[in-house]
Order: structure tokens, then sequence, then C-alpha cells
């Protein structure tokens, strides 16, 4: 797999996930810090099977998949 490839997916995806959950917490009345780092840690969680997925769909269309 492409390791710099997976980095660069990743960090666009856990951006994307923890804005989501982070915005999704605020709207529905969880406001608390406590609340809100709990979002934030499963937005990073939720984000690497996303970026594997993704990597791997990328790698294999252009042909870096080893």
């Amino acid at each position: 797999m492409n390791w710099s490839l997976f980095c660069v997916v990743y960090l666009i995806a856990v951006t994307v996930t923890m804005g989501i959950f982070i915005v999704a917490a605020l709207i529905t009345g969880f406001n608390d810090i406590a609340h809100i780092l709990i979002v934030a840690i499963l937005g990073m969680l939720v984000a690497i099977p996303e970026a594997l997925f993704f990597s791997k769909k990328v790698g294999s269309i252009t042909g870096d998949n080893v």
C-alpha cells in the first residue's frame, strides 16, 4: 500500500469526518467539552477505514497498489 497516499487521504478524511461529527453534536445540544472530545476521537477513528478504502481504490486505479 502507498503510505504517502494513505496519509494524504487520511488528513482529508479526518478533517471532514471530525467536522461533520462536531457540527452534528453542536446542533443536537451536546455542547460540553467532554462531548466534543468524544466525537472528535470518534471522527479520528472512523476516518481510518475511510482512508484505507479510498487509498486502495485510488492506488488500484493509478497502478500504485503493492
